[in-house]
């Protein structure tokens, strides 16, 4: 069977994959949540969804830095990466080892393309139909509630030393529209280090101080307070922002709460 990951690479599968290494924490609960459990053999520490899973599963490093060696041992039948989560040389150096499938989003049109291909790859069509059915029903749900609700201007932080917020042409940029929220950086390009003295802050309504990867803490917001004390500065769930796995059918209602 011969397949395209996202990047649109011919991946050639023998049969359906019994044994999978995830290399992205939100591909792995994606996984789990379409039954696939016992097909994963492997994740990195970043995977905590399920929650113990990380104890059932063998842990082959980080998004960035891998234990080549472990995923050999495995003997996998196929490894899941991401573009943006896992480097280049990650997947140069496990291209010998197993068919490699690499997922690309931007958007939630990007991320039900995925849950369509892991539907195909792992024989879980079915599954995958109901999950995108939830999340469009509870994404429905939120629309009708905001649809008479004015957009706040909003900043979204990812990082801390240096400073940095994120840009158009990503996925969080997405979630922010997806939660009737501007960014007041979507004219700049993907993630951008800046000073908290950046005027654009000044036009931000909201500012969001994400949980990952930068795990900001209530003393982030103290400091920013002293720059912005009239301003809504708060601690969001990154995962909710930024996770475009199965997640997505808790988000809106996150985003509900939120606003």
């Amino acid at each position: 069977m011969i397949l395209t990951d996202q990047l649109n690479r011919e991946i050639y599968i023998k049969e359906t994959p019994k044994r999978i290494v995830s290399l992205v924490p939100s591909q792995t609960e994606l996984l789990a949540d379409l039954g696939l459990v016992e097909a994963i053999v492997g994740v990195t520490k970043f995977c905590v969804h399920p929650k113990d899973l990380r104890k059932q599963k063998t842990i082959v490093g980080g998004t960035k830095l891998i234990n080549v060696d472990k995923i050999k041992a495995l003997k996998p039948d196929i490894i899941l990466c991401n573009k943006e989560e896992n480097s280049h040389a990650v997947v140069e150096s496990l291209k010998n080892i197993a068919p490699i499938h690499i997922s690309d989003i931007y958007n939630l049109e990007d991320a039900f393309e995925l849950f369509k291909m892991y539907g195909i790859l792992f024989r879980v069509e079915e599954k995958v139909n109901t999950l995108i059915l939830k999340i469009k029903e509870e994404r429905l749900k939120f629309k009708i509630l905001t649809k008479n609700q004015l957009k706040q201007k909003s900043a979204y932080f990812i990082w801390q030393n240096p400073w940095m917020v994120v840009g158009s042409n990503t996925y969080i940029d997405a979630m922010l529209r997806e939660a009737n929220l501007n960014n007041v950086f979507a004219s700049e390009l993907r993630y951008l280090d800046i000073d908290i003295e950046h005027p654009k802050l000044k036009e931000a309504e909201v500012i969001m101080l994400s949980s990952e990867p930068y795990p900001f803490k209530q003393k982030h917001i103290e400091t920013l307070k002293i720059n912005f004390p009239d301003k809504k500065i708060m601690l969001v769930d990154g995962e909710m922002f930024s996770w475009y796995g199965s997640r997505l059918k808790l988000s809106y209602n996150y985003f509900n709460q939120f606003l």
